[in-house]
């Protein structure tokens, strides 16, 4: 009987756990060829227990590494003291990281110093702007110097990746796992119907939109969607982002305004402060993956800083503004699907207005965009892909 192959997944934050989920569950399929271990950093603890939950990823290890107040200095010293000794104690033949975060960055790093291989999920997205997103720009190009195979989701990152002497032998496009794990939640259907907003505690009264199949989905207003809490927008960014939503809601009360906080305090102490008791908007707690994934579905229009979120609009088909300068994941712009905004007031207001103006000229509660490119990350089997990539080559 052949040796199994070791390969590790190591996971620091939500995002990571979301995307990473296909390719264990995958790995997971072949039990007479591999060997998967799961090793949690400890980056985020709160919003990844939620994944523990949906997913029902089981770690091998998990170091722990969370502190109140951390910031980079201590999340990467963190990492890397304490991986070291995960990695000589499991020995993997391979490392598979996902995405831009610091738990990325640190753990390739790691494995390198010990000579193990690394294999790059989400390989090859850039901004080309080292501060934005900060710190990810530059985790991801310091990611990609370090690894052996890279799994870009699209054929831009993978010119990107060319275009910086990466061998085109070890580039695979595969799509991106979001698809895969969006799919998951739409087959799974949790939270259809009211019980998602009623356990929000939106007040009364919730009217009764009926879908093609004759289910109802309640919803008292159109939802303005939104998330922000990106390291750029601390501070003076994330205040114009708040006045512009308290602007948003006064204009237009036929919108409510729904908004789960980070648990950053950096964030929460900010949209707190600005928009408690706002009539129009709700701040909730961070949701669930199903309850944010059902969120997004019956929501007319997303803001958003977030890179992941961008993706999962596209999914679901439904038009986001970018809270940002730049974005890495230019598929979302090509697809017609999203816009770059920034964070000033004036621009967030005008642009979320012309939306507005848009979506009631249509007479539409929900309204979906069409795009000319309809699966710009891929068709939800990057999962399958990426373990084939890994058993052809290594096993």
């Amino acid at each position: 009987m052949s040796k199994k192959l070791k390969v590790m997944t190591i996971i620091g934050t939500r995002p990571e756990a979301i995307k990473m989920f296909p390719v264990i569950r995958e790995m997971e399929r072949y039990p007479e060829k591999i060997k998967p271990f799961v090793v949690l950093t400890g980056q985020h603890t709160g919003m990844l227990k939620q994944m523990h939950t949906f997913f029902k990823i089981k770690e091998d290890y998990n170091l722990n590494i969370m502190s109140y107040g951390q910031d980079l200095f201590t999340v990467s010293s963190r990492i890397i003291s304490r991986f070291k000794k995960v990695l000589e104690r499991f020995k993997p033949d391979l490392l598979l990281v996902q995405g831009d975060t610091t738990t990325v960055f640190i753990s390739a790093l790691s494995a390198f110093y010990l000579k193990i291989p690394v294999a790059h999920i989400e390989a090859g997205l850039r901004s080309f702007n080292k501060y934005q997103p900060f710190p990810e720009e530059i985790n991801r190009r310091l990611t990609s110097s370090l690894s052996d195979l890279h799994f870009a989701p699209t054929v831009k990152d993978k010119n990107n990746l060319v275009r910086e002497g990466v061998s085109p032998e070890n580039i695979f496009v595969t799509g991106n796992t979001v698809v895969d794990a969006v799919s998951m939640v739409l087959e799974k259907e949790t939270n259809a119907g009211g019980g998602l907003l009623k356990r929000l505690n939106f007040r009364p009264p919730l009217n009764p939109i009926l879908t093609k199949e004759g289910k109802g989905e309640v919803v008292d207003k159109n939802i303005i969607l939104v998330t922000a809490h990106r390291r750029e927008n601390f501070g003076k960014p994330l205040q114009n982002i708040c006045k512009a939503l308290k602007i948003i809601a006064k204009r237009y009360p036929e919108y409510r305004v729904i908004y789960p906080v980070h648990p950053n305090p950096n964030v929460r102490n900010t949209v707190y402060s600005e928009l408690k008791d706002i009539s129009g908007i709700s701040l909730t707690r961070p949701l669930s993956y199903g309850d944010f994934i059902h969120l997004m579905k019956i929501s007319s229009l997303i803001l958003t800083d977030s890179g992941g979120i961008q993706e999962e609009a596209c999914v679901l088909g439904k038009p986001v503004l970018i809270l940002r300068d730049v974005t890495e994941r230019p598929g979302v712009i090509d697809a017609g699907i999203g816009r770059i905004i920034g964070s000033k007031t004036e621009d967030i207001i005008a642009e979320t207005s012309k939306l507005i103006k848009k979506f009631n000229s249509n007479k539409s509660k929900i309204q979906n965009l069409k795009s000319k490119v309809q699966k710009p990350f891929g068709d939800g089997r990057a999962g399958e892909r990426i373990v084939k990539v890994i058993l052809k080559r290594l096993g």
